[in-house]
C-alpha cells in the first residue's frame, strides 16, 4: 500500500446532522430540540458539572492532599547511564538533556551511584550521592555541584 492508496473505510466519514431544512428532512420544524424547556431555547443548556441543583460530584467528593508548588523535582541519573560519554567530557544537565538521559531541564540533576563507571568525567549538576562522587572522583574525574 502507498501513500495515495489510503482510504477511510466505508462509513468512517459520517455525514453531518442538518437541522431546520424543512419536514420532509426528519429535521424540521424543532430541530431535534423537542418542544420548549431550557435545552429548547436558543443559548439554553447547563454548565458542563451541573447537576440541576444536586450537589455536584465535584464537592460531594473530599478534599485530599497537598501540591507543594515550592518542592524541588529530581531527575534521577545512575553513574551507569554516564558511560555513553567519552573520557574528559564535562557533563552537565543541558547535555544530559540533549542525549535524551533525562526529559526534562525543569528538574533539578541528581546522580546517585548505581552500576560501574567506566569513564573519567567532570560533572557538574546540582547534587551527587556519596557514592557516586567516590566513583566519579576513583577514576580521576570531578564533581562540582551548581
Amino acid at each position: 500500500m502507498k501513500l495515495h492508496e489510503l482510504r477511510s473505510p466505508s462509513g468512517a466519514n459520517k455525514r453531518t446532522k442538518r437541522v431546520g431544512r424543512g419536514i420532509g428532512s426528519g429535521h424540521g420544524k424543532t430541530s431535534t430540540r423537542g418542544h420548549k424547556g431550557q435545552k429548547a431555547r436558543s443559548g439554553g443548556g447547563v454548565r458542563p458539572g451541573f447537576e440541576g441543583g444536586q450537589m455536584p460530584l465535584q464537592r460531594r467528593i473530599p478534599k485530599r492532599g497537598f501540591n507543594n508548588v515550592f518542592k524541588t523535582r529530581y531527575a534521577i541519573v545512575n553513574v551507569k547511564d554516564l558511560n555513553v560519554f567519552s573520557d574528559g567530557t564535562e557533563v552537565t544537565p543541558e547535555l544530559l538533556k540533549q542525549r535524551g538521559i533525562i526529559k526534562s531541564l525543569r528538574d533539578e540533576v541528581k546522580v546517585l551511584g548505581d552500576g560501574v563507571l567506566e569513564r573519567q568525567l567532570i560533572l557538574k549538576v546540582h547534587k551527587v550521592s556519596q557514592k557516586a562522587a567516590e566513583k566519579v572522583t576513583a577514576l580521576g574525574g570531578r564533581v562540582e555541584v551548581i
